[in-house]
C-alpha cells in the first residue's frame, strides 16, 4: 500500500513538473518546428513513463526491437491487459507514437495535454458515428507521418485472455497504407487489475514482444478481411 501511495503522489507531482516542458512544446508547434517539437515530446514522455514504471517496481523484458521498421510510420496493434500498457509502450518502444484512447481520458487534466502533444485520438465507442470519426482522424494522422497505437479489443482484458479484435480498427492501416506491427504484452494485468483492491499497485514482470511488420499497401479484399484474425493469432502466439 505504501508503494501505491508514493506512486500516486509521484504521478501527480510529475505532471505538475512537466508543465514548463508542455509550454515549450506549444511554442515549438506555434513556430512550425514540428521535428523539434516531436523530439521533445518523445524525450519528456519516455522519461515520465520510465519513471512511473520504476516507482511502481515494474520490470519489462522487451523482445523483437529489431522488427521495428526504420524511419517508417506504422500502426501498432496489440492486446490490452491493463492500465500500465500505455506507459510500457511509451517507455519501451523507441519511436514517438500516439494512441487511440477512450474519450473519458480527455477529461483528465495534465494527461490530456500530453496526449494531444503525442497526436492521440479520443474515441467514443458508445457512438458508431463518433467512432467512425475517430478512425478517419486517425487515418489522417497516419498519412501525415505520425505512428499510432490501437488496442482492437476496445477494452482491457484484465488477464491473459483476449477479446475479439474489431475489424474497424484495421481500417487505420489499410486506408493509410502503413505497415501493422503486432505487439504482445504479457503480465501487465498483474500490476493493478489482478489485485482485490483495484487501486493498489504491485511490482510485476512484464514481457513485451514486437512482431515482424505486416505490409498493408497491396492487400486484396480477402486479405484485408482476414487481417484481424491473422494479427490476433500473431499476438496470441506469445501469450503462454
Amino acid at each position: 500500500m505504501f508503494r501505491s501511495i508514493i506512486w500516486y503522489l509521484f504521478f501527480f507531482i510529475s505532471l505538475l513538473i512537466s508543465m514548463p516542458w508542455s509550454i515549450r512544446v506549444k511554442m515549438l508547434d506555434k513556430k512550425g518546428l514540428i521535428e523539434k517539437k516531436d523530439e521533445l515530446v518523445n524525450k519528456v514522455t519516455k522519461l515520465w513513463a520510465n519513471s512511473l514504471l520504476k516507482v511502481a517496481g515494474i520490470k519489462v523484458n522487451v523482445y523483437g526491437l529489431e522488427n521495428l521498421p526504420k524511419d517508417k510510420t506504422v500502426l501498432f496493434v496489440g492486446n490490452h491487459q491493463g492500465n500500465f500498457d500505455i506507459p510500457i509502450y511509451i517507455s519501451k518502444i523507441p519511436t514517438l507514437k500516439g494512441f487511440i484512447a477512450k474519450v473519458e481520458i480527455e477529461k483528465i487534466p495534465g494527461i490530456v495535454t500530453w496526449m494531444k502533444h503525442m497526436n492521440c485520438v479520443f474515441m467514443d465507442r458508445s457512438s458508431l458515428r463518433k467512432s467512425s470519426e475517430a478512425i478517419i482522424k486517425g487515418i489522417k494522422i497516419l498519412k501525415e507521418g505520425h505512428s499510432l497505437v490501437i488496442f482492437p479489443e476496445g477494452t482491457r482484458s484484465k488477464g491473459d485472455n483476449m477479446g475479439e479484435f474489431k475489424a474497424g480498427s484495421f481500417k487505420l492501416a489499410t486506408k493509410s497504407k502503413v505497415p501493422i506491427v503486432p505487439i504482445t504484452i504479457n503480465g501487465s494485468y498483474k500490476i493493478m487489475e489482478a489485485n482485490k483492491k483495484k487501486w493498489i499497485i504491485k511490482p510485476a514482470k512484464v514481457d513485451l514482444h514486437i512482431h515482424k511488420a505486416i505490409e498493408t499497401s497491396n492487400l486484396s479484399k480477402e486479405e484485408q478481411e482476414e487481417l484481424p484474425k491473422k494479427v490476433k493469432e500473431i499476438v496470441a502466439s506469445k501469450l503462454i
